[in-house]
């Protein structure tokens, strides 16, 4: 009997074991295809949406709001079923002992089963309101972060503050009524749990004093009753959770059932050849309104065949910019048509506008990623090729491609090869590089990558050809800088001499730090630099020498402000430190340098590091210290413990330094600081080197793996545009859409750009929106909008012909 129940045990925690695993994997399933369905449907949303829903918001909702949901769908059937049957098998107990007992144990359920849910959906109601007004405080949280420089530029703290507090107050009121009222309803439970037993000692005492209910009877029927009270709790919290969770899920669907979603047969992956745009583009009634009834567009009508050239002319709010959109599908039109040839936009998907019709906006946001990517984005519609897997890689490709079926997620494969190589008419990889080096000079951006391209590093193991010809260029360079008018311009890597262009740390390296542990914030607190300093009987000296640095800092720039030109230029130490390093030196004043807090001894050590002499010029690094400095690097370099040989790549005049960037490599060295036009002159130099060797369009190469940032910050506005425009003449679309896209542009290179584009687009149309008087020769046609309504609309050619015509009428 032992033995049994043992095993009954055993199989009762697996079966345990078995149906907690399983809910967790269906909670998580779910879960799974809810995000997946939310985030579909904000691809579906129509554009005036997001100018009504922050982004801040949609996130907390397919992130944080969800998980909820999905911690209840896995109890959703199990805790009823199992709670309800352990409470089903105890009333059955009790009523087989005495059918009085058990009607006094069931007596009061009707009324928990009446007055709870009433309260519950008191309850409901105010949590529907706190998750309303808790999006609200986020959309103010969200504005703050976004505007925080007007903020303090016109001293409105205090009535954010003001605000933020209200809407917290707000909160605080709601929460403090739904606890209230959650609380009365457990008091209302736990009154009514203690209420029953009453019922059975006065009922029960009452019928065994009587002789009619057995004294035993009655002990196992409080006895059953004491388990009784823990699944019908449990059944209560779980009706609680389902109405929170209930709540949650309405809120979510009131939020992503925006009006006006895309039929999603929109977005369809296409499943065949894409057909190519015919006929001409007719715009019959055009009308566009937003909410509230403002019309942007008016009853326009035009048409113009597919590949002429049309300049849209119109201020901001005349409605220009929103016909443009409307051409490219990005908005619905509210009233009338527009057919590209016989076929209706309304009718396309977007395989079909999304390959056919290119869109440049006039503010352009990049994903995360490189150059590369971006350019690459409008080609990587689907996967074309699939990815190769072997072994564990191949089980677990499967297992993620069955999961993801299993939740309703797409089953395409990130890793697959996605780029359309066929779309950019190209047949390989070689072949594409070489149309986009040629897309950068149409849009004015090969110069631009080729000075990126300088900036980036690359690995001598992965492209050894592109090494020895950028080592080659090293050598070039530096057989020309030997020339009188050029050899001071820069300062070239020599292990034998100090460099007064690199700061101490540097000249002591001698190479590239690789990762943090000798990066210049770290290095004076590094156990090894500081153990070589102190062998060399170093540590005392530049701990004396930061005293005096920190002293003439705090001379010089105490009354200079933060952010003030002449600080950027000249300090090497922000404003903030500035001010703990005036603590630091009224602590150590008066004291022997030995003798002052460790603390306060490595704030003086990290600063002569960061002494740059020949840009500094502060007169403590002598030519008898540079030479101590030099043993230091010696010495250093031969004693570098196995752990920080990594972390160092040393300069060598023939072999590559992979940390470093290119133009360091070719330079192999720092330009002279305080060189009138050194810059200049060494960058035309190390051009023509470059050209020379034929390394422009490789280095051009490296440049497209700039990593671009979060919204492609790290790149200028006008950059972030051409690199769109560029995109977009990629993929080769029918139609060019530039919707005031080269407004950021200088004259003369908007007309450099212009005059590509236009001879660029030889079998393709071009519809450019541009403000009232800008320029529209080379255009085949002319369309003025103002107030939502055309006002002229004239053919070039047209006009053309009928000046040709009054000229020979006067002759």
């Amino acid at each position: 009997m032992c033995a049994i129940f043992l095993i009954l045990v055993g199989i009762n925690g697996a079966f345990k074991y078995f149906i907690n695993v399983y809910k967790g994997l269906v909670g998580e399933r779910m879960l799974r295809r809810l995000r997946y369905q939310l985030y579909s449907r904000i691809l579906r949303f129509p554009l005036p949406r997001f100018r009504q829903t922050s982004q801040g918001e949609l996130i907390a909702m397919i992130t944080a709001e969800v998980e909820p949901l999905g911690g209840f769908i896995g109890d959703a059937v199990a805790q009823p079923m199992f709670q309800g049957g352990t409470l089903l098998t105890i009333l059955t107990f009790m009523f087989v002992q005495d059918v009085v007992l058990g009607l006094a144990a069931v007596a009061l359920y009707p009324l928990q089963v009446y007055v709870i849910p009433k309260l519950q959906r008191q309850v409901n109601q105010l949590g529907k309101e706190r998750v309303r007004t808790v999006r609200r405080l986020s959309e103010r949280i969200g504005e703050t972060v976004s505007t925080v420089s007007e903020i303090h530029a016109n001293d409105t703290a205090e009535r954010h503050r003001a605000d933020f507090a209200a809407w917290s107050g707000t909160i605080f009121d709601i929460r403090f009524r739904i606890y209230r009222k959650k609380f009365f309803i457990k008091f209302l439970n736990n009154f009514i749990a203690q209420l029953t037993p009453f019922f059975f000692y006065s009922i029960g005492g009452y019928l065994v004093i009587r002789g009619q209910l057995s004294f035993g009877a009655l002990v196992a029927v409080l006895a059953a009753y004491k388990d009784l009270s823990s699944p019908w709790k449990e059944l209560l919290d779980w009706y609680q959770q389902k109405e929170d969770t209930r709540i949650k899920y309405e809120q979510l669907v009131e939020q992503f059932d925006a009006p006006g979603l895309l039929d999603d047969a929109l977005l369809a992956t296409a499943s065949a050849e894409v057909p190519h745009l015919q006929g001409p583009v007719i715009a019959s009634n055009l009308v566009y309104e937003e909410e509230g009834g403002v019309r942007l567009v008016d009853g326009i009508t035009f048409s113009f065949e597919l590949k002429e050239r049309v300049g849209i002319i119109g201020g901001s709010g005349a409605g220009a910019d929103t016909v443009a959109q409307l051409l490219a599908r990005l908005l619905l039109p509210t009233g009338g048509s527009i057919h590209f040839g016989d076929v209706s936009a309304a009718q396309l998907g977007e395989a079909v506008t999304g390959r056919r019709i290119a869109y440049v906006g006039p503010e352009v946001t990049l994903i995360v990623g490189s150059i590369r990517d971006n350019l690459l984005y409008p080609l990587r519609r689907q996967p074309l090729r699939p990815a190769t897997y072997e072994g564990e890689a191949l089980r677990k490709h499967l297992y993620r491609q069955d999961e993801a079926e299993r939740s309703g997620n797409t089953t395409s494969d990130p890793k697959a090869e996605w780029t359309d190589y066929d779309a950019a008419g190209v047949a390989d990889e070689a072949a594409l590089l070489s149309r986009i080096i040629e897309l950068l000079d149409v849009v004015d951006l090969g110069e631009d990558m080729f000075s990126l391209g300088l900036r980036q590093s690359l690995k001598a193991a992965e492209q050894p050809e592109l090494v020895a010809r950028i080592l080659t260029a090293r050598r070039m360079l530096g057989e020309r800088l030997r020339d009188a008018s050029l050899a001071d311009l820069v300062e070239t890597f020599d292990p034998e001499r100090y460099n007064s262009n690199m700061s101490v740390a540097e000249n002591i390296l001698f190479g590239t730090p690789v990762g943090p542990a000798l990066a210049p914030e770290q290095i004076a607190a590094n156990h090894y630099m500081r153990q070589v300093l102190d062998q060399l009987e170093l540590t005392e000296e530049m701990v004396a020498i930061g005293l005096s640095v920190a002293k003439i800092m705090i001379d010089l720039f105490r009354d200079i402000p933060p952010g003030h030109e002449t600080f950027e230029r000249f300090s090497f130490i922000s404003s903030d430190n500035l001010t703990e390093l005036q603590a630091v030196v009224r602590r150590v004043e008066g004291l022997p340098l030995a003798d002052a807090e460790e603390e306060d001894r490595a704030a003086l050590l990290s600063l002569p590091f960061k002494l740059i002499p020949a840009r500094h010029r502060l007169g403590v690094c002598t030519p008898e210290l540079e030479a101590r400095f030099l043993v230091a690097r010696h010495a250093f370099a031969v004693g570098l413990p196995a752990d920080l040989r990594g972390s160092i790549a040393f300069f060598d005049p023939v072999t590559y330094n992979d940390p470093a960037s290119v133009q360091d490599n070719i330079l192999f060295g720092k330009l002279a600081y305080g060189r009138p036009f050194a810059q200049r002159r060494i960058g035309a130099l190390l051009a023509e080197v470059v050209e020379e060797l034929g390394l422009r369009q490789d280095i051009a190469d490296l440049g497209l793996g700039f990593q671009v940032g979060i919204g492609g910050g790290r790149l200028s506005a006008v950059q972030r545009q051409k690199v769109a425009l560029a995109r977009a003449l990629l993929k080769r679309p029918d139609l060019l859409i530039l919707d005031r896209a080269l407004d950021t542009l200088d004259a003369s290179s908007l007309r450099a750009v212009v005059g590509r584009l236009l001879a660029a687009r030889d079998h393709s149309g071009l519809i450019s929106v541009m403000g009232p008087g800008a320029e529209t020769d080379g255009f085949d046609r002319r369309i003025v909008i103002e107030a939502g309504r055309i006002v002229e609309q004239e053919s070039m050619l047209e006009q053309q012909a009928g000046i040709e015509h009054d000229a020979r009428a006067q002759q």
